[in-house]
C-alpha cells in the first residue's frame, strides 16, 4: 500500500452538503461546523471562498479548494458583500437525520410589480461542498501536511471527475448521496495528487520519495507489511540494493532513517488500535504492530507519543468526543437580498 492509501484510509465524506443555487447577488453562505476537513467546488458560475483567519479565494467553474479546519468559512458572491437575511426556503437534512445534504434556493422580488429570477436558471451558481470528519491519528497526519488553504485550479485532472459530479447534482435519483459522496472522495484524491505535484510546491517527503525506485519501493513495504520483523538488511534485500544505498536514499529523501520511520508509522497505528479495541490489552496491540515484547512496545510508544499506552488511552477516553462528532457534517446559514 501506497503511503497516501494508507493516511487517507480514515477520510471518508458522508453525508456531503451541496447547494445548488440561483441567484441574484448579493449572497452569502456561511459554513459553521468547521469540520477538520472540507472539500469547495463550484461546478457552474464562481464565487469568493473567505476562510476564518485566511485571505478570500475566488473560486470559478471546476476551481477546488480544501479548507483544513477548525475554523469556518464563508462563500460570498464578492468580498465584502452586503447581503442581508431573507427567507430563503431551506431544506437540510441534520447530522441526526443522516446526514447534511442542503438544497438552498434564494428569491429575487425584482422589481415592483415584476418577476424575480428564480427557477430560470440565469446566473446559477452550484456550490458543492463535503465536510470530512477525521477520525485517528492515521488521518491527522495526512492533515499535518496540508496547509489551511489549498487551490486547485481548472483544467487538471479533477475536471472529468466533476463532470460527473455536476450530472449526479442536476438530478434527483435513488443513491444519490452515496454517488455524492464517492466523487467528492475521488475529487479529494485527485486535488491532493495535483496540488502535491504542482511545480514549486512543498509536499510532505514522503510524498516525493514514493517515486525514488529504491525509497519508494522500502515506504510501499513497510506501509504494506508494517508488521513485519523488518532489519535495514532486510529491506535493503527486498529493495535489490545495498544496506547503505538503502539506509542513505532514504534518509536523504523522507528526512529521517528507514527504521525510525517505521517506529513512528507503528505508534500511529498502534495508537488507533488502542482507541478503536478498548478492550484489547497492551500486549495485543504490541503484537498486531510487531512487538514481540510489551514492555519495548510501551518504552517506544512512550518516547514518540509522549505517553504510556495506557495513559494515552486513558487520556483519549476522558476527553470529549465532540470534536469528531463535529465533524460529522456542515451546516451553513444563507444570507441573500
Amino acid at each position: 500500500m501506497d503511503a497516501l492509501s494508507d493516511l487517507m484510509r480514515g477520510v471518508r465524506a458522508h453525508g456531503s452538503l451541496f447547494g445548488s443555487t440561483t441567484l441574484t447577488p448579493p449572497w452569502s453562505l456561511h459554513f459553521v461546523d468547521g469540520a477538520p476537513l472540507s472539500l469547495c467546488t463550484v461546478v457552474r458560475g464562481a464565487g469568493w471562498i473567505v476562510p476564518e483567519d485566511e485571505p478570500p479565494v475566488r473560486l470559478g467553474a471546476y476551481d477546488t479548494l480544501l479548507v483544513r479546519g477548525p475554523g469556518t468559512f464563508t462563500f460570498v458572491d464578492e468580498v465584502g458583500t452586503t447581503a442581508v437575511p431573507v427567507e430563503c426556503g431551506v431544506e437540510c437534512a441534520t447530522p441526526e437525520q443522516g446526514g447534511t445534504r442542503h438544497r438552498l434556493g434564494w428569491h429575487d422580488p425584482g422589481p415592483p410589480g415584476g418577476h424575480g429570477t428564480r427557477g430560470d436558471g440565469s446566473g446559477a451558481t452550484t456550490l458543492v461542498v463535503g465536510a470530512y470528519p477525521v477520525h485517528g491519528e492515521i488521518s491527522r497526519r495526512l492533515l499535518q501536511a496540508l496547509p489551511v488553504v489549498l487551490r486547485t485550479p481548472a483544467g487538471g485532472s479533477v475536471d472529468p471527475v466533476l463532470d460527473h459530479l455536476a450530472a449526479e447534482v442536476a438530478v434527483d435519483a435513488p443513491g444519490q448521496q452515496v454517488v455524492l459522496d464517492r466523487l467528492l472522495d475521488w475529487v479529494l484524491v485527485c486535488t491532493l495528487r495535483e496540488f502535491f505535484d504542482r511545480p514549486g510546491g512543498r509536499p510532505p517527503t514522503w510524498w516525493a520519495a514514493q517515486r525514488d525506485p529504491v525509497a519508494g519501493t522500502a515506504l510501499q513495504l513497510l506501509h504494506t507489511e508494517p508488521a513485519a520483523p523488518w532489519t535495514v538488511a532486510a529491506l535493503a534485500e527486498r529493495c535489490g540494493v545495498s544496506r547503505a544505498t538503502l539506509a542513505k536514499r532514504f534518509n536523504d529523501l523522507v528526512g529521517e532513517p528507514p527504521l525510525t520511520y517505521l517506529t513512528r508509522w507503528r505508534m500511529t497505528l498502534a495508537a488507533d488500535l488502542l482507541l478503536e479495541r478498548p478492550t484489547a490489552t497492551v500486549a495485543e496491540v504490541a503484537r498486531a504492530v510487531g512487538y514481540a515484547d510489551p514492555f519495548g512496545f510501551s518504552a517506544a510508544f512512550k518516547r514518540v507519543r509522549g505517553l504510556s499506552p495506557s495513559g494515552f488511552r486513558r487520556t483519549a477516553a476522558s476527553a470529549s468526543p465532540a470534536a469528531d462528532l463535529h465533524a460529522a457534517g456542515t451546516g451553513s446559514t444563507g444570507r441573500a437580498r
